[in-house]
């Protein structure tokens, strides 16, 4: 590489790293504010309830002066030679007044509900900005990381700038792309999950009010499963990072302890069988095999609502062979589907293995896999 060209490439180097060093801080300001106002709304929201029940006690009296006027009112119809024309005319303004303060009284209640209402969800929205702020300015710093030190060290070793970039970028992509992985999952499982747990909690406190202790011991029931559900997700996604199990024991161990609790768990069948000598792995082809048959496996009990499935593992000597077979409902392979981050994450993962991956599917058929990875050790 010449060394008007290193220049030139360091140049545009620094003038990323600047670029993308301004965007981490508007991003970090974003999130900042998002936070304050965050606090704010909390504090409002706090401020708001205690309005509410205020007023909802408020209208309780006003509704229980309301019903004993009433009863004197027709007390005064019914004896109405025993009073004055002052003393009708008393009640009757004071009755009217009353009943004039109850719909006003109820009407700031209602208000002031749908007040509560539209912080509560201010609220979910500003916490997802903030997570996503957050998680923005996590992988900016990733990015300066490599571009600031990481990447220009790369500079030295490589020969072509073009070989200098492709290195680089390649591994920025390759941890991108698992945290957005991780970011869809944490949005989509436990994220939506507590959403819906806070609006529940909302439900029973109104049930308990409006209707029956009774009902609102159910709410509390459903919204316990609901606990329990974003609790095992949480719990699947710390697995997903890294089972511990498969530096300890190795794959097929590893494997058969999955498959045992997804079945327990999602109270469906898998049946796990293997043939040939089992045996340890190059960690790159004991991670690969398990997050193919991981990803399998979801994929058939998620989307396809599988009963039954089937996982066959076979170990020669020079190659492992994987079979995935479940009873779903099957789907159309000629048919892309959008955002069908799986398949491609899986296809990718035997590609570097230089390995090959084969599905076949009909709809209301079920789905079978096949992958076949040389061992190239």
């Amino acid at each position: 590489m010449a060394r008007s060209d290193e220049r030139k490439l360091d140049f545009i180097i620094d003038e990323m790293i600047d670029a993308v060093s301004n965007s981490k801080d508007e991003i970090f300001s974003i999130g900042e504010d998002s936070r304050k106002e965050f606090e704010k709304l909390r504090n409002l929201l706090s401020e708001t309830k205690a309005t509410v029940q205020r007023v909802i006690k408020e209208g309780d009296d006003l509704e229980q002066k309301v019903r004993f006027s009433r009863i004197r009112l027709s007390k005064v119809s019914q004896h109405f030679d025993q009073y004055n024309e002052n003393q009708i005319r008393e009640i009757y303004d004071q009755t009217h007044k009353l009943q004039t303060e109850l719909t006003m009284k109820r009407e700031k209640e209602r208000n002031l509900r749908e007040k509560r209402d539209d912080l509560e969800r201010r609220l979910i929205n500003l916490e997802r900005t903030v997570a996503r702020a957050e998680s923005l300015v996590g992988r900016i710093s990733v990015v300066l990381n490599y571009l600031s030190d990481d990447f220009k060290q790369v500079g030295d070793l490589l020969q072509e700038a073009h070989e200098k970039q492709e290195f680089g970028l390649r591994i920025i992509e390759a941890q991108e792309e698992e945290r957005r992985r991780l970011s869809r999952e944490m949005h989509d499982g436990p994220a939506q999950m507590l959403a819906n747990i806070l609006l529940r909690s909302e439900l029973i406190d109104r049930t308990f009010r409006e209707r029956s202790p009774e009902e609102a011991l159910e709410e509390i029931k459903d919204m316990r499963k609901m606990v329990r559900s974003s609790l095992y997700e949480v719990r699947r996604i710390i697995y997903d990072l890294r089972p511990m199990a498969l530096d300890d024991l190795g794959l097929i161990p590893t494997m058969k302890k999955y498959l045992a609790n997804m079945s327990e768990y999602n109270k469906i069948d898998i049946e796990f069988t293997t043939h040939g000598k089992e045996r340890r792995f190059n960690s790159k082809y004991e991670v690969a095999l398990f997050r193919l048959v991981q990803e399998s496996v979801q994929n058939a009990i998620k989307h396809a609502e599988a009963s039954s499935i089937q996982v066959k593992v076979e170990i020669t000597e020079s190659a492992v062979l994987v079979v995935i077979k479940d009873d779903g409902k099957g789907f159309d392979t000629k048919h892309k589907k959008d955002h069908s981050f799986g398949l491609v994450g899986m296809k990718e993962r035997v590609d570097m293995l230089e390995g090959q991956l084969k599905i076949t599917s009909k709809v209301g058929k079920g789905t079978t896999i096949f992958i076949q990875v040389p061992l190239n050790e």
